[in-house]
């Protein structure tokens, strides 16, 4: 299996041999629902807090005696069915949503997910992303000069969620070039999760024969 490596300036340069455990895979949707349904509830920080009957304040005294007045008993204010009173069944900020993932079954996710952009023409390969420059018009002119690549023609133009640039390694210059264009995450490679490629439409590798050895492994 192999793919086409490409130059900044959108031109084919060499070729690269893929893994085939990491672009060969079969899709499996259970695996990536599961996986994605909980690290995304994994990440879910609870916000929303009500309290229960013994957390509002007041209604300490009962409001009238058990009989003799021809109105419902009540032993407090704090009752649910009064107004003012605690929260039956509402949120909780304490409720635990973190789900476990082994380490093998996002790696697995992760591939699986892979394996279906490539073969819809969605991963693009690229020899090096270093800019003249930390500057976003650097950054814009080398996608649209990416974007002449056949399949990959709205790299620069789809407005929301465009593609994850994975660079072999850290460089904080191209970091910078690419912050202020919101439709894209810059990345390095070793940190490429299921729940950012799910969001993304194209991926877009720097140095692939470096890139994918820092991928985590499935053994």
């Amino acid at each position: 299996m192999e793919a086409a490596v490409y130059d900044i300036q959108g031109k084919k340069k060499s070729m690269v041999k893929l893994p085939e455990d990491v672009f060969g895979l079969s899709w499996n949707a259970d695996l990536v629902t599961q996986v994605a349904n909980s690290l995304a509830s994994s990440k879910r920080t609870p916000v929303a807090h009500t309290k229960n009957r013994g957390e509002v304040r007041g209604g300490g005294k009962k409001p009238w005696q058990q009989k003799g007045t021809g109105r419902a008993r009540h032993g407090s204010t704090r009752s649910p069915i009064w107004v003012g009173g605690g929260v039956t069944h509402g949120p909780r900020n304490e409720k635990n949503y973190e789900r476990k993932v082994s380490k093998k079954m996002k790696a697995k996710a992760l591939y699986t997910i892979l394996s279906k952009k490539y073969k819809e023409g969605e991963i693009l390969f690229v020899d090096s992303l270093g800019l003249k420059e930390a500057k976003t018009r650097e950054a814009v002119k080398a996608l649209s000069t990416l974007s002449s690549v056949k399949g990959f023609e709205r790299l620069l133009s789809k407005k929301n969620n465009s593609a994850v640039i994975a660079l072999a390694d850290k460089n904080r210059e191209t970091q910078r070039s690419f912050k202020n264009l919101s439709n894209l995450e810059v990345l390095e490679a070793r940190n490429l999760h299921p729940l950012t490629l799910l969001a993304h439409k194209f991926v877009v590798i720097e140095n692939p024969e470096v890139s994918l050895k820092a991928l985590p492994k499935l053994k």
